[in-house]
């Protein structure tokens, strides 16, 4: 039960006065924290670069602090919130922004192309990610068929870093993303920004979304079940762990490795997103 009555106005409130007014604490186990920099906020509105003819898919309104500045930009907005006292919230203090749409629901439950109501052009996600789903709602998003044009996203400092990695830091979470999309830190974020402040800093990320992958993969389920192979035992030769995990002789995997180019003993991290294409393609001829 929220402890107050709605007051509509809610940019006029700061996070610590809204949760004072609904008497409710930030949830640690939902991953809870909100931002509450006025100039953050505005660089992540910056950084979505919204007109009124796009709409926005936003993860994790909380207590609506940037779902308002989305709304003053955008034609619309979509908010998926999980917390069912959050969104009783939204929904008063929203209530005067006629183009936004509060969901109640978790995202990783629902499909963007049955979440989003019929729009003429393509749409765009604002986040601010709890650290322990990042991953999972990344590869939901851009997994799906009705993939966004464009992500702007908080999260943690650390994930930010190894989205952005080259070769010699890559990760399967990079392999996943600049599969998809060209992702860039727009900027850090202090712990301080948040309330209650988590114990490590941030960073806003926004990710370009290809229209088609850039290297020339068909079956991103089997290229995918490459990588995976190979960083499933990252202290391993290439050699070694793709055919660990992909159970194939030893002899085989060296002799595509070497075909594509690539030393049998380097370790999956050094690869470049063209050289695990290179790699899916000679072991795919193989069957």
């Amino acid at each position: 039960m929220v402890g107050a009555e709605p007051s509509h106005v809610g940019h006029q409130h700061t996070v610590r006065q809204l949760l004072r007014a609904y008497g409710l604490r930030p949830r640690r186990e939902l991953g809870q924290n909100f931002l509450e920099d006025p100039a953050i906020l505005r660089r992540i509105v910056d950084a979505a670069e919204l007109t009124t003819d796009d709409l926005v898919l936003e993860v994790g309104p909380g207590l609506g602090t940037l779902t308002r500045p989305l709304a003053a930009q955008a034609g619309r907005v979509v908010a998926v919130e999980l917390d069912q006292q959050l969104v009783s919230i939204l929904r008063q203090e929203l209530a005067d922004c006629l183009n936004v749409e509060i969901v109640h629901g978790d995202i990783l439950a629902l499909d963007p192309a049955t979440l989003l109501p019929e729009w003429p052009g393509e749409y765009k996600v604002v986040a601010n990610l709890p650290y322990y789903i990042t991953s999972a709602v990344l590869r939901h998003l851009l997994e799906s068929p009705l993939r966004p044009r464009l992500m702007v996203l908080t999260l943690q400092l650390e994930v930010a870093r190894r989205l952005v990695a080259g070769p010699g830091e890559m990760s399967l979470l990079a392999v996943s993303v600049q599969f998809y999309g060209k992702p860039r830190i727009v900027t850090r974020i202090s712990a301080g920004s948040f309330y209650p402040s988590p114990q490590v800093d941030s960073a806003v990320v926004r990710i370009d979304v290809y229209e088609r992958p850039p290297v020339p993969v068909d079956d991103a389920d089997s290229f995918f079940r490459v990588v995976q192979a190979g960083f499933a035992q990252r202290r391993k030769q290439l050699r070694n762990a793709l055919a660990h995990g992909l159970r194939r002789p030893v002899g085989e995997v060296v002799a595509a490795l070497e075909r594509a180019g690539i030393d049998p003993r380097r370790r999956a991290e050094t690869l470049s997103l063209m050289e695990w294409a290179a790699l899916w393609r000679e072991l795919a001829a193989v069957g």
